[in-house]
């Protein structure tokens, strides 16, 4: 099935019809999510024989990327459930069945969402804020925060990970595992009123003690950066399809700024449209080359993921420069959008002016700017020496 016929024009303009409402009232996309799972959207990684699309990390991608053409927050909430499945799909595709379990519950109409984000913890998946205190038989007590929890009203599985720092001989160890909806021990607070991305109700999650047995731990791995195919497969699925989202929202902004240029006119030039103003036309090639050079650094990276391509030490460069430049493209873009369409766009309800609020967000997301510079340059020229 291609993209359109997943994601049908008819379904994306009502998607594209309620963003407005839930941004606006900072509601939860119920209806999207409704129609998105009616039609096996939340199946995408999980294979044909299981009732699932059957499809691979550059399908997804190009997905999220139409759906974010018409709801960005909600593309950007249903991104932490494709992640998830999307990394039980690219670890069994390495020959890694640990985490297939996602794709059977996935298969039965299970949500998962992601539970790993702390504030002021910088060190990502490589450290973690959150205490994971191991208990008797085998099951861990997790206590913390976790912020930017996306999807907070549907998820029925949060993935969360926390720190045993007396293992490993006092090194600490991170400790991997699911909760689901009825675990006691946490609280969901009503704290998600921000600038953007307000429908996928990205609340903060309190973990009070929060149990996961045994059997959901589904990682151990020492504190610091390691070469394990679960950070692979989380990096490559978050990045290329954050990227996605952030790339179909600049798309659509694209589109409504050449719509407004072909359509606004100009009093002082006799009523000729400002498609005709060189230095109109000027921003809105600026805007498409931009765009441009966007679209194949997403195919390629989700293809190579898919063909198992081996680039070694560069692939943590080459996930997180696409997530750079997929949400700054988009940033330079929605500007851009902004600047040819006139002072309509600046008014509360404009089209334009919710995606300029939920394109901020994307600076926020990891790898963050700093952090993405230091792993692209680290790979190019080493590490800092040490004074």
């Amino acid at each position: 099935m291609t993209p359109d016929e997943i994601l049908p024009d008819t379904l994306l303009e009502r998607i594209r019809g309620r963003a407005a409402g839930y941004d606006r009232d900072n509601a939860f996309f119920h209806e999207d999510l409704a129609e998105l799972t009616a039609a096996g959207y939340l199946k995408v990684f999980v294979p044909v024989s299981d009732g699932g699309l059957g499809l691979g990390l550059a399908d997804a991608a190009q997905l999220q990327r139409r759906l974010a053409t018409a709801a960005p927050a909600t593309a950007l909430a249903i991104n932490m459930h494709l992640v998830w499945t999307g990394v039980a799909h690219v670890l069994a595709a390495r020959g890694d069945s640990s985490l297939d379990f996602i794709l059977d519950e996935a298969a039965a109409g299970e949500i998962f969402a992601f539970g790993n984000s702390e504030a002021g913890n910088d060190s990502v998946l490589f450290d973690s804020r959150t205490e994971a205190a191991p208990q008797p038989d085998g099951s861990y007590r997790f206590t913390g925060r976790k912020i930017f929890t996306s999807l907070s009203p549907a998820w029925t599985r949060l993935g969360i990970f926390g720190k045993d720092a007396a293992a490993r001989g006092g090194e600490g160890e991170l400790v991997h595992g699911f909760i689901t909806r009825q675990t006691p021990g946490y609280e969901i607070l009503a704290d998600w009123d921000t600038l953007g991305m307000r429908a996928s109700q990205s609340n903060t999650t309190v973990l009070d003690g929060a149990v996961v047995p045994a059997g959901r731990i589904f990682r151990k791995l020492p504190v610091g950066p390691n070469a394990d195919p679960l950070i692979f497969a989380i990096f490559a699925c978050f990045e290329t399809l954050l990227a996605a989202v952030y790339t179909g929202l600049g798309e659509r902004a694209f589109s409504l700024g050449v719509e407004a240029v072909k359509r606004r006119t100009s009093f002082k030039n006799d009523g000729r449209a400002y498609d005709q103003d060189p230095d109109i036309r000027w921003k809105i090639a600026e805007a498409a080359m931009a765009m441009d050079a966007l679209y194949p650094q997403l195919s390629r990276v989700a293809h190579d993921v898919d063909n198992l391509a081996d680039h070694g030490t560069q692939w943590f460069p080459r996930l997180v420069g696409l997530k750079v430049r997929a949400t700054e493209t988009a940033r330079t873009v929605v500007d851009l959008a902004i600047r040819v369409s006139g002072g309509s766009s600046y008014f509360r309800g404009s089209e334009l002016e919710r995606l300029y609020r939920d394109v901020l967000a994307g600076m926020f997301h990891p790898s963050d700017d700093e952090s993405a510079h230091n792993t692209v340059a680290n790979a190019w020229l080493g590490p800092l020496e040490q004074l």
